[in-house]
């Protein structure tokens, strides 16, 4: 019996894989999930650089506004601790010229760090689609165009990685142009296994990934981006998809805000994320619409 169990289990290893083409399964039912861009070129609104420096901006700040609780790291890398320490004296400075509240520290919550640092705060809602269910807002502010706007969350699978259990009725499931897919469902088999990864990766105090996505009360606040509805005839697109791989100089401080974990860490490549990129200025009170099926360039 148990010679049979590991002969079963080795044709299975083998066959597995011929599942990952899900699209197959889904093509019709599922069109949310394709994409077409005829050139990798067309893919890109804004630079990488435009991208990593955005992240950057947000992360820090989330970085600073919690310094409480990022004891540990700031323990183990003391220049990284003296850099932060001097930009948290100059927010101080900043905010007693700037108001009559003297606190040591003011604790904002991550979608007023968002407003303060980008200018805008996204949050998840009632679609005004009918019968789209969940969408996602711009609450507060302005976002111009050609800007970072949010993120889409998930677990990242090469070609030849299974995913077809998990795509069983998975509408949440994004499709990058060279067949790398996402899976930014935040319920069931799907949510096991992202933190299942995210926790295999972590590295002593150094999170390589942010798991907040998957609860209420998230501490990358961009990391709504699976929620965004697709466009229709009365309501156009305003944002589009944007592929963007993590280089190996993002600050390994700052990885925890990161909603994106590789599924198999025996791969040696950059995280790839999914950033999505307005197409013109949105104001407050407007909900995100994305194409699915291309990238307007």
């Amino acid at each position: 019996a148990a010679a049979m169990l590991r002969s079963l289990r080795r044709r299975w290893d083998g066959y597995k894989y011929r599942f990952v083409p899900w699209l197959a399964l889904n093509l019709r039912r599922k069109r949310r999930t394709l994409r077409y861009v005829p050139e990798s070129s067309q893919d890109k609104i804004i630079s990488d650089e435009d991208v990593f420096e955005t992240l950057l901006k947000i992360f820090k700040a989330l970085f600073i506004n919690d310094l409480s609780r990022q004891a540990h790291i700031l323990a183990l890398l003391p220049e990284i601790r003296c850099k932060y320490m001097e930009l948290v004296t100059v927010e101080q400075k900043q905010s007693e010229v700037n108001s009559c509240n003297h606190q040591s520290q003011l604790v904002f919550s991550p979608e007023e760090i968002l407003f303060n640092t980008l200018g805008f705060s996204i949050t998840r809602d009632r679609s005004s689609l009918v019968s789209a269910g969940t969408g996602v807002f711009v609450t507060k502010g302005f976002v111009p165009k050609g800007t970072l706007v949010s993120m889409y969350p998930g677990t990242v699978y090469r070609k030849h990685e299974p995913i077809f259990f998990q795509s069983l009725g998975n509408p949440f499931i994004f499709r990058c142009i060279d067949g790398i897919l996402i899976d930014g469902n935040d319920r069931g088999l799907s949510r096991s296994v992202y933190r299942s990864c995210s926790r295999r990766d972590q590295l002593g105090p150094f999170q390589m990934s942010d798991e907040s996505w998957l609860t209420s009360a998230l501490q990358n606040p961009l990391a709504v981006g699976q929620y965004v509805n697709n466009c229709s005839h009365e309501k156009a697109a305003n944002v589009c998809y944007q592929e963007f791989d993590v280089p190996e100089y993002f600050p390994v401080e700052l990885k925890q805000y990161l909603p994106n974990i590789v599924y198999s860490h025996e791969i040696d490549s950059h995280l790839r994320c999914v950033v999505l990129v307005t197409l013109r200025d949105i104001k407050q009170g407007e909900e995100l619409f994305s194409n699915y099926y291309t990238v307007v360039s």
